[in-house]
């Protein structure tokens, strides 16, 4: 049984979380969880990251990376070969799309592809004036007389 949210009344009453909403409602629309093909998200750092996804047998010819906005899509491809009769096939080499959604000022830095193992790495930029900045306590100024507009003198 699935259980549909409704999020209408908190459309009435927020501004500007109209991001948020739509992740929630993409998540809710979810029907099968896709494996493959595997990947792993690893956090080396505060503001680092790194999505490894194994394409064996996809070479960086038939990779296509793209970043939309604040959608990372990773598309894989590969022509079929027909250099004989397969017995058996376990190795998967089927086209595939993979999207990851990524918060707000998160930039792909690079790909590398090696053995059979494609490592795109993450950088999250948070621009100046969004980061936290500390204030100076300065000394009280001093009451003086009030400040005036000096106007043009003339010499009699």
């Amino acid at each position: 049984m699935r259980n549909d949210l409704d999020f209408a009344p908190l459309f009435r009453s927020s501004v500007g979380f109209d991001r948020v909403f739509n992740l929630l409602n993409n998540a809710q629309r979810l029907q099968a969880i896709d494996t493959w093909p595997p990947y792993d998200i690893v956090k080396t750092n505060d503001d680092d990251y790194r999505i490894e996804m194994v394409v064996a047998g996809i070479g960086d010819a038939d990779l296509d990376i793209m970043q939309e906005r604040n959608v990372l899509v990773v598309k894989g491809s590969k022509a079929e070969a027909k250099d004989g009769e397969y017995l058996h096939r376990g190795i998967a080499g089927r086209s595939f799309e993979r999207r990851f959604e990524l918060a707000d000022h998160v930039k792909v830095e690079d790909a590398s592809l090696v053995n059979g193992l494609l490592r795109i790495a993450l950088k999250r930029e948070i621009p100046e004036a969004m980061k936290p900045r500390k204030i100076a306590i300065g000394t009280a100024v001093e009451q003086s007389a009030p400040l005036q507009i000096e106007a043009e003198r003339q010499v009699a």
